[in-house]
């Protein structure tokens, strides 16, 4: 704990008409305490032993600050120069103070010598945008059923809106950044999914080529992609950002992939809030996905965590993004926030 010593000038001003104790270890102290009330006579000012006492004991809104930083310092020395993959979507996408919250945050790691690459969806936008062309939007095992239609409307709102509304808060916040897509110099070439019968076209990750994304990273700039992608022949694809960025992580070779996403993480109890999984090996949430206790929505966000890290990702957490900061105290405290998997 820091401990707030009296400036000299109140000591001076407090003692004047007070004989100063004997000297000792705690005779400053001591000659503080002595003066009993706030009071203003002849121009001087006499500060009362208990503004003195609580201004020692408890530290300065400054101060506290500071202690934060340097407990984050050997975080930032472990991190620093190292590539983090975040993506970005769900609820925390939906409210626009969070958004700044998010955006603020990945600015700071950027600011203190970490590699951010942003990869996002933007699932609230685009159903609000179907709901105008009167498309219900429909789901299987976490993946939007994309038609001809709702693939059109996937990638103007992606691509054309909420990539570039990234984009402009990131320079906002005092950094540069460069909005992509997976189309850009072929950074990723989709084919159909196993699945393209039931789901349309929504597509997988076969190539990532990330040479346009190292001089982009190099210079310091944060890359922010859309997770559209086409296949040889031109086609478009609705890629889930979940997978995509597990396979950009792997690509680019990552420390950490993060999932800020509108769950808490992984649950040993789908049904119980309280039971979050705070860390699990491979083999661990393997066997979780076995026993049906991860399930919907969660299964392809688990899937491209153990797929990055089986081609090289040190680690990859689960976190919730409707949390303040929880980017900043996955990364850098050792509590963390959120589920991380572990090779």
């Amino acid at each position: 704990m820091l401990l707030t010593k009296p400036h000299p000038s109140s000591l001076a001003s407090a003692s004047a008409s007070t004989p100063l104790p004997k000297p000792g270890p705690t005779a400053n102290r001591v000659a503080a305490l002595n003066s009993s009330r706030s009071t203003r006579r002849g121009g001087s000012l006499r500060v009362s032993a208990a503004s003195v006492a609580a201004a020692a004991a408890q530290p300065t809104p400054a101060l506290s600050r500071v202690d934060v930083l340097s407990e984050a310092l050997p975080f930032i020395q472990r991190f620093k120069g190292k590539t983090v993959v975040v993506k970005y979507g769900g609820a925390a996408m939906k409210s626009p103070e969070l958004q700044a919250s998010v955006i603020r945050d990945l600015v700071l790691l950027s600011c203190v010598g970490l590699r951010p690459v942003l990869v996002h969806g933007g699932g609230p936008e685009i159903n609000s945008w179907l709901a105008r062309v009167g498309v219900e939007p429909q789901f299987r095992n976490g993946l939007r059923i994309t038609d001809a239609v709702t693939m059109e409307v996937v990638e103007m709102v992606l691509v054309g809106k909420v990539n570039k509304q990234l984009v402009s808060l990131i320079s906002l916040a005092g950094a540069t950044a460069v909005g992509l897509c997976g189309k850009d110099a072929r950074l990723l070439t989709a084919r159909p999914s196993r699945d393209a019968a039931s789901l349309g076209f929504v597509g997988e990750v076969t190539r990532v080529d990330p040479a346009v994304l190292h001089p982009i990273i190099g210079a310091g700039h944060i890359p922010v992609i859309a997770t559209v992608a086409a296949d040889e022949t031109g086609q478009a694809y609705n890629i889930n950002a979940d997978t995509a960025a597990g396979e950009i992580a792997a690509a680019v070779g990552a420390e950490k992939l993060l999932l800020l996403t509108d769950v808490s993480g992984i649950l040993a109890d789908r049904d119980d809030p309280g039971s979050l999984v705070k860390e699990v090996d491979v083999a661990g949430v393997r066997r979780m996905v076995a026993e049906g206790k991860v399930g919907g929505g969660m299964i392809p966000k688990v899937e491209c965590c153990v797929r990055a890290i089986a081609q090289g990702v040190r680690t990859a957490s689960i976190i919730d993004g409707r949390v303040p900061h929880s980017l900043l105290l996955e990364i850098l405290t050792d509590e963390g926030t959120g589920t991380m998997i572990t090779g």
